[in-house]
C-alpha cells in the first residue's frame, strides 16, 4: 500500500514569485517572527519587511513587501554597485557565513544556481561571470533564502507542483524590454509543464521559477490528497480577471510504492546456478523473482530471469544480476501492483497452532490459507501425509469462519 506522506503542493494558476511564495508560507501557517528571525541571521541590514493581508478577487492571502533602504542619498556609486550587481561569489559568501542551518544554506545555493545558470545562459557568461540583477537584488537574498527557511519549517516529506501559468505581455529590465516570460524564466522551467498568456502580465518571475523547480520532485495537475491546511501569497498585479494569488496546500497522501520488473534473457549459464541467484535476489528484498523458459535466437533455448521489486534497492537487484549471471544487459518497466489488504492470524488446531494468511476487499473477507511452512513443519515431525493435514487444517478455519 505504502506511506502515509505530508505534501506541500503548490497551485500555481497565477504563476509563482519569491514575495508569492512568502505570503503563502506565511498564510499556511510558518511563524512570520521565526521567518524574520532567521532572516536576520544572513546580517543584511538593507531591508524591512512587510508582512499585510491584502485581498484579491475575493481572496483574502498574506502579502510580503521586501522594502529596500533607499541608496539614492548617497553618492557612493559603490554603494549602488554593491547592493544590486552581485554575483554568486558574493551570494555565497553571505549565505555559507551566516547563522543559518546547514540545510537551509544548501537549499538556498541550490536556488540560487538555478537562477544563475539561467542567466549564464541567457547572456553567454559563465556562472561566476554573471552580475545577476535579479538574484542580487537584496529582495531575492530574502525571498530565496526565505523560501528555504519556510520549506524547513514546515517540515513536509514531499513538494509537488501544478503546471505553472506564465503569464505574457512584455516587462521593463535592467536590458530593455522583454517579452513574458523572461528569458530566463524559460530557461529554468525546461522540461517542466507551463501555461501561457491565462493571465495578462508577468505571472511567474525567475526567482519563483527558480524555487518551484528546486523545491518541487512533480509536476501535476490531478492531485489525490486529503487537504489539512490552505494558504494564499498575493501578487502585486490586480488585472485580468484570474486573481493574482498563489495557493498552497498542505494534505496528505497515500504513498504508492513505485514497483518495477527487471528482466533479462540468458542462455549461456549453468542451470544449477539459477537457485543461488534467486535466493541472492530474495535476500536484496525482491519482491518476487521468476524464470520463463523462451526460445531465442537460431532457435536456442533459454531463460528469461525477471525480478520486480521496489525502486529503492534498484541499484543492488542490479548489481547481483550482473555479478552472479552471465548476462551483459537487462531492461526494466514500471508496473502497477494491486494487492488485496493482508493479515495474519493463528488458529489452534489438534495438531499445534497455524499461522493463517487472511486478504480483504474493501474490508470483506475473500480469501484465506494455512501457511505451508508451518503444515511442512507439523508434517513432517508426526509423520502425517501433507495432503490429509492440510485438508484438517483447512476444515477447521471454515468451521471457525
Amino acid at each position: 500500500m505504502g506511506e502515509k506522506m505530508r505534501v506541500l503542493y503548490y497551485d500555481c494558476f497565477s504563476g509563482i514569485s519569491g514575495d508569492m511564495n512568502l505570503g503563502a508560507m506565511i498564510d499556511l501557517g510558518v511563524d512570520e517572527n521565526y521567518l524574520l528571525e532567521e532572516l536576520s541571521r544572513l546580517n543584511l541590514n538593507e531591508y524591512t519587511i512587510e508582512i499585510n493581508k491584502e485581498e484579491r478577487k475575493g481572496i483574502t492571502g498574506t502579502k510580503v513587501n521586501v522594502i529596500l533602504q533607499d541608496y539614492h542619498h548617497h553618492d557612493t556609486h559603490n554603494h549602488e554597485e554593491h547592493h544590486h550587481h552581485r554575483n554568486l561569489r558574493d551570494i555565497e559568501e553571505i549565505v555559507y557565513s551566516s547563522g543559518l542551518n546547514e540545510d537551509v544554506k544548501n537549499l538556498s545555493m541550490k536556488i540560487f544556481k538555478k537562477v544563475a545558470e539561467a542567466e549564464a545562459k541567457v547572456h553567454g557568461k559563465s556562472l561566476y561571470e554573471v552580475h545577476f540583477h535579479e538574484v542580487g537584488a537584496v529582495d531575492s537574498i530574502v525571498d530565496i533564502v526565505g523560501a528555504a527557511i519556510c520549506f524547513e519549517f514546515l517540515k513536509v516529506d514531499k513538494v509537488a507542483a501544478s503546471s505553472i501559468e506564465l503569464g505574457k505581455g512584455f516587462i521593463k529590465c535592467a536590458h530593455g524590454i522583454l517579452p513574458v516570460p523572461a528569458p530566463a524564466t524559460t530557461e529554468i522551467l525546461k522540461g517542466i509543464p507551463v501555461k501561457l498568456g491565462n493571465v495578462p502580465f508577468e505571472a511567474t518571475t525567475p526567482t519563483g521559477a527558480a524555487i518551484i523547480a528546486a523545491l518541487s520532485e512533480e509536476f501535476i495537475d490531478d492531485v489525490d490528497f486529503k487537504i489539512d491546511k490552505i494558504g494564499y501569497g498575493v501578487g502585486h498585479k490586480d488585472q485580468g480577471d484570474i486573481p493574482d494569488v498563489l495557493r498552497v496546500f498542505i494534505g496528505e497522501v497515500q504513498e504508492k510504492n513505485s514497483d518495477y520488473i527487471i528482466e533479462c534473457n540468458i542462455d549461456d549459464m549453468n542451470p544449477e546456478i539459477y537457485s543461488y541467484v534467486i535466493d541472492k535476489l530474495f535476500e536484496a528484498g525482491a519482491s518476487d523473482v521468476y524464470l520463463t523458459p523462451i526460445t531465442m535466437k537460431k532457435g536456442r533455448p533459454g531463460v528469461m530471469l525477471s525480478v520486480l521489486y521496489e525502486e529503492k534497492i534498484e541499484d543492488e537487484i542490479k548489481k547481483i544480476i550482473f555479478r552472479e549471471t552471465t548476462t551483459i544487459g537487462m531492461r526494466k518497466y514500471k508496473v502497477e501492483k494491486q494487492c488485496l489488504e493482508r493479515e495474519t492470524t493463528y488458529v489452534d488446531t489438534p495438531y499445534g497452532e497455524v499461522k493463517v494468511k487472511n486478504s480483504y476487499l474493501h474490508g470483506e473477507k475473500i480469501k484465506f490459507k494455512p501457511e505451508y511452512e508451518d503444515l511442512k513443519k507439523i508434517a513432517e515431525e508426526k509423520n502425517i501425509p501433507l495432503i490429509k493435514l492440510y485438508n484438517d487444517v483447512l476444515n477447521i478455519i471454515n468451521r471457525i469462519h
